[in-house]
């Protein structure tokens, strides 16, 4: 099949819906229902967008006659790496950057875990002639279904927040966290739950180890890996209150398009066949997994070009305001803007020198170089929270006082549009920028993209801690010692001279 259209996406979704609760009541159909149907519609766009002329040859790529979505495609050269990298900013750009499960997401996941399924034979419980138990096969066949069928795809890695005080297994309930119950001909059982899965509205869920398995055996229940349908029997996925509350798009122009809904995964004995795993048990493989494919470095590069298309948004949306109503002139305002200008050339740099020291890694993948990567995924969550802020001080009392489209097309719209226009815009051109002002920043929408940046790679502290551990940080202590060793004396002159 290769590279689907909009209307295949939702077909397959009416066909086969994941078990989404929603306010306490399970969801039939995602391309109907009030709280998923423009998610599930902005998906269908994204997935159209690869089909349009001017995007086809960048977002597709073709393969023994079949095209497919470019995420898919093994990159071998540094020009290859560059051109998936800015197929990741044309995909970004459509939500402005603030869909951050998109699927290519997890298409350079398991690009990545495909090519490097050798990594998982290690663990493989192999059974003579059953060719089922062959892990790193599995991967290796995976990767190909999810790019034949153009999958879309979410995943859980975390367990649910009971006590972190103590490991799984000494909870009340062992199965509060997802384990395996047992093995059986056809596969293993498994019982617990993952958070957080983002984009639940997907075809399949990848359940990859978590990175900080701690268990003081060698083989741990809670180690394990493997793919499933999200409307297999026994899975079900509990969704936050929805951010899309059925406002007007020019009301709630992000909330409205893209609230791609959060979820905590329920597994009550699923049947995960032998075919479908991965990975299990092995507790030092789990906590490598992503390291040992280079997955994490495929997938860190993406979301570097999603931040990059974001903060480029960021910084349409505050020059805009600027423009609107005048207020370039002032150095304070020039200020500001010129913060996001320069976080933006930061995390432009970060993707140019990943790209630029890329090297084939031990598969034969053209790998975008870890430094630059670290540097971005630090760097980012730790300036994010100042944009939403820079847009709230250059807009003020401005993103307040923003009557809704049903109210400029009321009673008082006429004088809603001589009251509330800018000096270079109409009221109504104004009051549209401002709300998406508002919903980068301040709306629910905008809140819960704050709390997320905040921890999307991870727990600050922890990746502060993974950057100091795997930065190679001798040959700058050895060229300090170097340097206080050295003599710079005329050659034959004494020390005591």
């Amino acid at each position: 099949m290769g590279a689907i259209t909009g209307q295949q996406f939702l077909n397959r979704l009416r066909h086969s819906p994941p078990t989404l609760y929603i306010d306490g009541a399970r969801v039939d159909d995602p391309t109907t229902h009030p709280a998923t149907h423009n998610m599930a519609h902005s998906l269908a766009g994204l997935y159209d967008l690869q089909w349009q002329p001017e995007h086809r040859e960048l977002l597709t790529y073709e393969d023994g006659g079949e095209r497919y979505a470019r995420s898919f495609m093994v990159p071998r050269t540094r020009e290859d790496l560059a051109t998936i990298g800015e197929a990741h900013r044309v995909r970004a750009n459509y939500a402005l950057g603030f869909l951050g499960r998109a699927p290519d997401y997890m298409n350079a996941n398991v690009m990545a875990a495909g090519m490097g399924a050798e990594y998982f034979a290690a663990c493989e419980a192999s059974v003579p002639g059953d060719p089922r138990r062959d892990f790193a096969a599995n991967m290796r066949r995976y990767y190909e279904f999810v790019r034949d069928n153009d999958l879309c795809l979410t995943h859980a890695l975390t367990n649910p927040q009971v006590n972190r005080a103590v490991q799984a297994s000494e909870l009340s309930d062992p199965y509060i966290a997802l384990g395996v119950v047992e093995e059986t001909d056809a596969g293993v059982i498994v019982r617990g739950a993952r958070m957080m899965a983002t984009l639940p509205i997907a075809d399949e869920i990848l359940v990859f180890p978590s990175t900080v398995l701690k268990e003081n055996a060698d083989k741990s229940r809670y180690a394990m890996g493997f793919a499933l349908p999200t409307n297999t029997p026994g899975l079900s996925f509990q969704c936050r209150e929805p951010f899309d509350i059925g406002r007007d798009s020019q009301d709630h122009p992000l909330g409205s398009r893209f609230d791609e809904q959060d979820a905590f995964v329920i597994f009550d004995d699923v049947l995960v066949p032998w075919e479908r795993v991965f990975l299990l048990y092995d507790v030092e493989l789990a906590n490598k997994a992503y390291a040992g494919t280079d997955a994490v470095l495929h997938m860190a590069y993406q979301v570097v070009n999603l931040k990059v298309a974001k903060t480029e948004a960021f910084l349409g949306t505050a020059q805009a305001i600027v423009n609107a109503i005048g207020s370039g002139g002032f150095q304070h305002v020039q200020s500001k803007v010129a913060e996001i200008i320069v976080m933006l050339e930061i995390m432009r740099a970060l993707e140019v020198a990943a790209v630029a020291a890329a090297e084939p890694n031990a598969h034969g993948v053209m790998t975008p170089a870890r430094g630059p990567l670290d540097a971005a995924r630090n760097y980012y969550p730790a300036v994010y929270a100042r944009l939403p802020e820079l847009l709230q001080l250059l807009g003020a009392s401005g993103i307040i006082m923003m009557p809704s489209r049903a109210d400029r097309e009321g009673p008082l719209g006429p004088q809603i549009s001589k009251y509330l226009q800018a000096g270079r815009a109409s009221a109504d051109d104004r009051l549209r920028l401002f709300r998406l002002a508002w919903d980068m920043s301040m709306s629910s929408f905008g809140g819960r993209q704050s709390l997320y940046e905040k921890f999307f790679f991870g727990d600050p502290v922890r990746m502060h801690s993974a950057l100091y551990e795997v930065y190679d940080k001798a040959p700058y202590v050895a060229r300090v010692h170097d340097f206080l060793a050295r003599s710079d004396r005329p050659a034959g002159v004494a020390a005591d001279d």
